[in-house]
């Protein structure tokens, strides 16, 4: 995520932090409509950012629950600390580090949402080999994210690089599905949601790791 879009986001976390579920998100969707978080889950978010959706995760789960944010910025770290601080969330947490290497145990987690900031890596198969390590058995995936249209050609990407972040990266579906199938994950459903730029559109992502 560059400084510009990072600083958008802290932004309006400022202002949107108590909303509800389902008014919350800021990237490219909300993960949390579709990741049906009960109480006592363990929940991450993969490029916390200025934390919004963990502590809206943090409040699902509840106290017997526990919400976790990674980011790769201190500046982010510092500002969703606050923002927990302030909110009076005690059941939410922030770790620094990337999302290709999740500084959590095997099996640790129940629910893994992220929003728009897969499609950034760089290395997707490891993100996902990742997130499939940390879910329990039987866990789940409820991913927001950019993918791209099919017809999508090199050069199209490379000449619209400049202006779209995610134009050069961003996977079709049936690379993110097959993606994450080698990582092991099931049950694997892609829902397309809004047009997000030129041959690029946001969508929902499910799966689960079998039991």
């Amino acid at each position: 995520m560059t400084e510009p879009v990072r600083a958008r986001y802290a932004a309006a976390a400022e202002r949107l932090v108590d909303l509800p579920l389902d008014q919350a998100g800021l990237g490219c969707g909300n993960p949390l409509a579709v990741a049906d978080l009960k109480p006592g889950e363990t929940v991450l978010d993969l490029g916390s950012g200025a934390g919004l959706d963990v502590l809206n995760s943090a409040r699902r789960v509840g106290p017997t629950g526990r919400a976790i944010g990674l980011d790769m910025t201190d500046e982010m770290l510092a500002l969703a600390r606050k923002h927990a601080a302030d909110q009076g969330v005690a059941n939410a947490e922030f770790l620094r580090g990337h999302i290709e290497d999740i500084p959590l145990p095997d099996g640790s987690v129940d629910v893994v949402i992220s929003n728009c900031v897969i499609t950034l890596s760089a290395d997707k198969p490891r993100v996902f080999a990742e997130i499939a390590r940390v879910l329990r058995p039987g866990g789940r995936v409820g991913i927001s994210d950019i993918l791209a249209e099919p017809g999508l050609t090199d050069a199209e990407r490379a000449a619209g690089a400049d202006r779209v972040e995610c134009l050069s990266s961003s996977l079709t579906t049936d690379q993110y599905v097959a993606a994450l199938t080698t990582a092991g994950l099931t049950g694997i459903e892609v829902r397309r949601t809004d047009q997000h730029a030129d041959k690029l559109f946001a969508a929902i992502v499910r799966a689960s790791k079998p039991l």
